[in-house]
């Protein structure tokens, strides 16, 4: 894609590197403010208010935006006419754009799928990841990006830092996943990254992949862990349309099934509020079946006497 050489842009980029967010939010603002250069064809500081009311309808109508991306665009764009450019005084289109986010009931498999799917992954890397994610509820980027000092083994919890919302938190951990952990990184002993990562192209290198891994300059990839989810959930025979973050899924439903406080997993999966995490609660096997035993008692109070 050919590059965008309007001075807007740059400029935009750096104002957000001044501002105080993830790194992941500055690059998507910058990318879609791109988005609109390259639909116009010219330098969005010269866009229109009328122009951009178009534009958002172009990509919710003809483009179909998912929420999250149409939301995305919209604080980008808002973020750039009304606090850098400043031309935005007056302008309708951002309050009058509103976005109906889809409540959608998370996937959850069973602690039998769970296993099935874990037991078929033969990567030693992978495996451990994967796991890791399951066992300690966390999204795929926390855990590749885990490093040795992380392990905080007397205390039984790992530090989880970078977190959503920058927000660091403990979780705890089992003493046999420490000893799966310690056992994948006598693999390869780098001195920082619990999965380093063995670069592009590293099965063309003469070197050996442990080896490789050593010397690792970064961590392992997030696209690489989803890419490893994906077959083993193909040979596992698995047709539900799960992911990665479905194990953070699982693990807390599974505890909510075994009897681990809301409260409590909500602060592991380092949720702001319980409310995000309540919708869980509906999910779990117990529950359910104690509300089909209360809908069958309720049916024979009701039921007309023969």
């Amino acid at each position: 894609m050919k590059p965008l050489n309007y001075p807007s842009i740059e400029q935009f980029r750096e104002f957000v590197e001044l501002r105080d967010y993830a790194p992941a939010t500055k690059t998507e603002y910058v990318r879609y403010l791109c988005v609109e250069a390259r639909h116009f064809g010219s330098d969005p500081a010269g866009a229109t208010e009328v122009q951009l009311r178009e534009f958002f309808l172009h990509v919710r109508q003809t483009k179909r935006y998912s929420p999250v991306a149409l939301n995305l665009l919209k604080c980008s764009l808002r973020l750039f006419y009304r606090d850098f450019i400043k031309v935005a005084d007056g302008w309708r289109v951002f309050s009058d754009l509103r976005i109906q986010r889809d409540e959608t009931i998370p996937v959850v498999l069973s602690q039998e799928e769970v296993a099935r799917l874990l037991g078929g992954v033969r990567e030693p890397r992978f495996r451990t990841a994967l796991t890791l994610i399951y066992h300690c509820g966390l999204r795929v980027g926390e855990a590749v990006a885990l490093q040795v000092s992380d392990i905080l083994s007397a205390r039984g919890v790992i530090h989880i830092r970078g977190a959503k919302g920058r927000k660091e938190r403990h979780v705890p951990i089992a003493p046999e996943m420490i000893q799966r952990l310690r056992e994948y990184w006598r693999l390869h002993r780098h001195p920082r990254w619990i999965f380093p990562s063995p670069g592009r192209n590293w099965r063309f290198d003469s070197r050996q992949l442990n080896a490789r891994l050593r010397g690792a300059e970064g961590h392992l990839s997030v696209s690489a862990v989803q890419l490893a989810f994906r077959m083993a959930r193909a040979q596992a025979g698995i047709r539900t349309e799960a992911c990665v973050h479905t194990l953070r899924h699982c693990f807390a439903t599974h505890l909510l099934e075994a009897g681990v406080s809301l409260r409590l997993i909500s602060e592991y999966l380092g949720h702001k509020s319980l409310d995000t995490t309540a919708i869980y609660l509906h999910l779990t096997a117990p529950n359910e079946e104690r509300a089909r035993e209360a809908l069958g008692q309720l049916l024979l109070r009701v039921q007309p006497k023969p």
